[in-house]
């Protein structure tokens, strides 16, 4: 498992490495608010929401969430379920003191980490960038009206 982010020392975009400024044409996709026209932060906030960058990190973000959470629920009722009705599978021995319950109920504690692992990697590689583009867009354009 790797723990460096590779993300850890992007620049935003726009950002020239050389002396490290923003160059106005960098703003991105979203588009600039125009503080003489009457756009206010909330204004902002609204046209990033409905911008194509950002539905993609959220549905980036609901195929991954959503699966997950399905099959984690599914096995954590399974578990439950046994539990309930089948307490003489539950109660077998698989080792020792060691039965069954006991393995499926660390599976559990296994599951949790290796999901949240899964997790992790999954922003890192697949949302992270985007939203930190979002992010960096919305705050140059708040920065503008003076927010």
């Amino acid at each position: 498992m790797r723990l460096d982010d590779p993300w850890d020392e992007a620049l935003p975009p726009g950002w020239d490495e050389s002396d490290g400024t923003r160059s106005l044409s960098g703003v991105g996709p979203i588009g600039t608010a125009d503080p003489q026209r009457g756009h206010g932060a909330a204004d902002i906030y609204r046209e990033v929401q409905r911008s194509a960058a950002f539905q993609e990190v959220r549905r980036r973000y609901r195929r991954f969430v959503i699966p997950a959470t399905i099959a984690f629920l599914a096995w954590y009722l399974a578990y439950v379920v046994a539990a309930i009705t089948a307490p003489g599978l539950m109660g077998r021995p698989v080792a020792g003191a060691i039965n069954v319950a006991m393995v499926a109920g660390l599976g559990q504690f296994l599951t949790t980490f290796l999901l949240t692992g899964a997790y992790a990697r999954h922003a890192r590689l697949r949302r992270d960038r985007a939203a930190l583009e979002l992010r960096w867009d919305t705050q140059e354009m708040t920065r503008g009206i003076g927010c």
